[in-house]
């Protein structure tokens, strides 16, 4: 597979790549699972936002720059490999923002959309539930409707940087006799709302990036509600669709990490030539991060034709998963017993193992996914 850019999409990378590198960082942002960096980054993204770089593929008077998605591929490509941050209100903007240009009201997306792409206000998902990780049907968090107003009541967890968010989407049973798929409600909670109370939860690096959300008779407008009463879960798909396909994950994003994994081998050859295997599997990393950026824009091709992705957005899902768990344990295997100090230079690479780990569960489990692989995309029969 060839790409060839138009004199317009060139131009475009030339753009972001001399931006990017006049305004990126010096030095590292502190980590956005404390309070202080959760702030550097919202200072990041209003900063990219008045370059009009935030969303480049939401409309013009929505905040964004009215790009197609080759253009934020391209974008992401510069992105990361200008080593820029990490960017923090990813569920408001690439989920919640998605799922609002495709369901939302013109009422809504005026008036969260801008706000969501400058990031004045930043966003947390509510999905799981104590009882209801993997099976989402599973909710039983309820929100009555009275009158023009919905009445919350239940719990949330596994809400990630809640703790310092603005707001929270995610989906309520609104119809109490309802069960599984039916009878849910697509809602945005703001999380001052009285009747509100988050508790954080710490991670494996001792940082505080999910939290519990508690909810006790929470009142929220039914304005806030995204799609029809009861018809949430359908809604809830299409998020789960842009988190599990392209928009959560770009490609660039492991591009970028089998580029620095083939530099740290370079760095660590004499460690590194006690295990000749090592050198395939980086070289595999590396080939498989790239086979994913091209399917990546084989899809974007699909998408501008005006084909849907759907049960395929699984595949990509487990690929990109396992494919960061897999350069992190590498990158490990190549630094040694020093992979595992925190005061080294290395410490990125600890962090960024440990945070693979939650790859293969977030955004729905890898053993869910592969059951929707075999039995929507394989038409494989039930056990």
């Amino acid at each position: 597979m060839e790409l060839h850019f138009t004199d317009k999409q060139r131009a475009f990378r030339d753009e972001v790549r001399q931006w990017l590198a006049s305004n990126v960082p010096r030095e590292p942002l502190a980590s956005y699972d404390t309070k202080e960096g959760f702030e550097q980054h919202r200072a990041w993204e209003k900063k990219l936002y008045e370059a009009r770089l935030s969303m480049v593929m939401w409309p013009e008077d929505l905040g964004g720059r009215g790009c197609d998605l080759i253009d934020w591929l391209i974008f992401e490509e510069e992105y990361y490999g200008a080593g820029a941050p990490m960017r923090v209100n990813q569920n408001g903007q690439l989920l919640l923002g998605s799922t609002l240009i495709d369901f939302g009201t013109e009422e809504q997306k005026q008036q969260f959309l801008p706000r969501m792409a400058s990031s004045d206000d930043m966003w947390a998902q509510a999905w799981s539930e104590p009882n209801a990780g993997s099976d989402m049907a599973a909710i039983t968090s309820k929100a009555v409707l009275d009158g023009d107003e919905y009445v919350i009541n239940g719990q949330k967890t596994w809400s990630t940087r809640a703790i310092f968010a603005d707001w929270c989407f995610g989906l309520f049973r609104s119809d109490p006799d309802s069960v599984r798929h039916h009878g849910l409600s697509y809602l945005m909670v703001k999380l001052d709302t009285p009747g509100v109370t988050i508790r954080p939860i710490k991670a494996l690096n001792g940082k505080e990036a999910f939290a519990e959300i508690f909810f006790d008779n929470v009142r929220v407008p039914a304005q806030n509600r995204i799609g029809e009463e009861g018809k949430g879960w359908q809604v809830a798909m299409a998020t789960a669709g842009f988190e599990r396909g392209l928009l959560l994950r770009s490609p660039a994003r492991f591009q970028q990490t089998a580029r620095e994994l083939i530099k740290l081998f370079h760095e660590n050859q004499t460690h590194a030539a006690q295990n000749p295997a090592l050198a395939v599997d980086v070289a595999n990393a590396w080939s498989d991060a790239q086979a994913y950026a091209l399917s990546a824009y084989y899809t974007v091709g699909r998408l501008s034709k005006g084909e849907k992705i759907g049960a395929e957005s699984s595949v990509n899902k487990i690929f990109w998963s396992e494919l960061d768990l897999k350069m992190h344990e590498l990158a490990m295997e190549i630094l040694g017993a020093r992979g595992e100090l925190t005061n080294e230079a290395s410490t990125r690479w600890l962090e960024g193992f440990l945070f693979a780990q939650a790859g293969p569960i977030y955004a729905g489990t890898n053993e869910i996914q592969r059951n929707i692989i075999a039995e929507r995309m394989l038409d494989l029969p039930k056990s």
